[in-house]
């Protein structure tokens, strides 16, 4: 056996306490990893209740109760993200689709056209939230996601049933810079996209963040105020509203949406 200070001992019981440190963070990784799964989905679920408004930004929910809220006001469907038509005989199943894993696997995705929201690959199936009203829907949640300043922005927005107005946004996952673009996990930021429009007469996508203050909705509705400090964070976060709801995103969903309303 060697001396405990001879540098042989040393070199080898700092490997055996490697070994059981990654044991352990393995084991530890894999067992939990479906629990970890679970959470995210019940997060992006609660992101969904708070940017339809079903949920209040300081309101607690235990696991149960947010699925029942959920479950019971929300529908989430799959659509072909090209055409906004329903997707036909994906064998997909949309409570359980992972729109993120599909865009990361290029047999479900394909090659964004060139854009200036950081997004470079789509997934060929679309998933969307109905928010359930008595006679039909009453909103649509859509995800939406682009660069930030640090990394990925990801989010839902919230349209009323004429697929302009918002009811709400909300970011569940962003790394920006805490009190500057870290702000857009403000609720009191988020609320100031309420009642904004998103589209001009022509149906082109309007809505963007601002320098400075904008004015009320109801006379300034394509503009949203500022993140002091955070002129790149607000102006990705323009880039992915502009992206998502643009041609190549939503757009074909939304026109469709509309028409059925009409």
């Amino acid at each position: 056996m060697p001396r405990l200070e001879s540098p042989r001992y040393v070199v080898l019981f700092a490997t055996a306490v490697c070994v059981v440190c990654a044991l352990v963070v393995s084991v530890a990784a894999v067992g939990l990893a479906d629990r970890q799964a679970e959470n995210a989905r019940l997060y992006r679920h609660k992101n969904v209740l708070l940017a339809a408004g079903i949920v209040a930004p300081d309101e607690r929910l235990s696991d149960a109760e947010l699925m029942r809220r959920f479950e019971s006001a929300v529908e989430p469907a799959l659509i072909d993200l090209a055409t906004g038509a329903p997707a036909q005989a994906t064998g997909l199943d949309p409570r359980s689709y992972d729109q993120r894993r599909a865009r990361n696997d290029p047999g479900m995705s394909r090659p964004a056209p060139a854009n200036d929201a950081g997004v470079t690959r789509l997934p060929i199936v679309g998933l969307v939230y109905y928010v359930k009203g008595p006679s039909g829907p009453v909103q649509v949640v859509l995800p939406v996601e682009g660069a930030g300043m640090w990394g990925l922005m990801a989010g839902f927005v919230a349209l009323d049933r004429d697929g302009n107005t918002v009811r709400g946004l909300t970011f569940h996952e962003q790394k920006e810079t805490p009190g500057l673009g870290g702000e857009i996990g403000n609720p009191r930021w988020q609320a100031l996209w309420q009642g904004r429009k998103v589209y001009d007469a022509a149906w082109e996508p309007q809505l963007r963040v601002i320098k400075g203050a904008a004015g009320p909705p109801a006379q300034d509705p394509h503009r949203v105020d500022g993140l002091s400090g955070a002129t790149i964070t607000s102006n990705g976060v323009s880039r992915l509203i502009g992206f998502w709801l643009g041609k190549d995103g939503y757009a074909p969903f939304l026109e469709r949406f509309r028409k059925a309303a009409a």
